[in-house]
């Protein structure tokens, strides 16, 4: 199996009590932990210690950690992404916060991933035995966790041949300038059986673009929408529905600027999966099916 799923995304926002009430109050994370200057959060139906970071000191992303399997996958992944010319650094138990050994990557977008095998689990707010379907105290947005994130690359087609030559993702959809041999402009992969686990766009290297939450459908999308509203939260687009991924979605923004988003929906994945390839002329209908205005200014900004 090697990487099973996307673990924790780490990070920086500019005012820590702000996104406190983001995280906390509006997205009904639990904190898990406090640090001077650092916030830990953990979504309800998750099992893992924390699956979010909040560093204070400016904004965008630190890194992003993604659990393997084994401990002699760290082993193997760590070569290949050196056979690959990437950065590589060992990371020793308590380096991160409930996080085991691993290694450290420098992606060839300046990003940097954390590959672990082991992390502290402290349970779902639901529990394992005779669990109810959600936990009564829910707050605000009821987020049950973490989904994917979402970077921007200089050169998305390298990116994508190293999480799948190196990390052995697959790829469920792509952005071509052309067929036959266009330029990659975007890709979304996938290490579980969701429509993507991770994706890439063209644009800076070491920028974030979004990190998303899971919602069970669209009524919940919906009504992430009208908490968003009571709280004044900064909503970029939506609610729409994606064309790539088939996902229907809300994007927003912490008080920092990061960019969040909902997701619901899509389609299964398998190892077989066989690529689907979307053409730079049919960008706009991609990113947001629905909503000609919408697609025109969001794409805009990707070109």
């Amino acid at each position: 199996m090697g990487v099973m799923r996307l673990g924790y995304v780490h990070a920086r926002v500019t005012d820590l009590e702000a996104a406190r009430r983001h995280y906390g109050a509006t997205l009904g994370m639990r904190l898990v932990h406090e640090r001077p200057q650092t916030l830990y959060y953990k979504a309800w139906d998750e099992w893992d210690h924390h699956s979010v970071v909040l560093e204070e000191g400016g904004v965008g992303l630190v890194k992003l950690g993604y659990k393997v399997e084994r401990g002699d996958d760290l082993d193997r992944f760590e070569r290949r992404a050196q056979a690959f010319g990437a950065i590589t650094e060992r990371m020793s138990k308590g380096d991160n916060l409930g996080v085991g050994d691993g290694v450290r990557i420098v992606l060839p977008s300046d990003h940097v991933i954390e590959l672990y095998q082991e992390i502290e689990t402290v349970g779902t707010e639901t529990g394992t035995v005779n669990p109810d379907p959600f936990p009564r105290h829910l707050v605000g947005v009821g987020v049950p966790r973490i989904d994917h994130a979402l970077i921007t690359a200089e050169d998305p087609a390298t990116v994508e041949r190293f999480f799948a030559e190196v990390l052995d993702f697959g790829v469920s959809e792509r952005v071509v300038t052309e067929l036959d041999g266009g330029e990659t402009i975007g890709s979304w992969m996938f290490c579980t059986n969701t429509p993507h686990d991770i994706a890439f766009i063209k644009g800076p290297n070491g920028k974030l673009h979004h990190f998303a939450y899971y919602l069970s459908d669209w009524a919940e999308i919906k009504r992430a929408g009208e908490l968003f509203a009571m709280d004044d939260v900064s909503v970029d687009i939506g609610p729409t529905q994606h064309g790539i991924t088939r996902g229907q979605t809300i994007y927003f923004f912490d008080p920092s600027g990061n960019r969040n988003e909902v997701f619901s929906g899509g389609y299964i994945t398998y190892p077989d999966f066989p690529p689907i390839t979307w053409t730079a002329d049919q960008l706009a209908k991609g990113i947001f099916y629905i909503g000609r205005e919408l697609n025109e200014r969001f794409t805009s900004v990707l070109t």
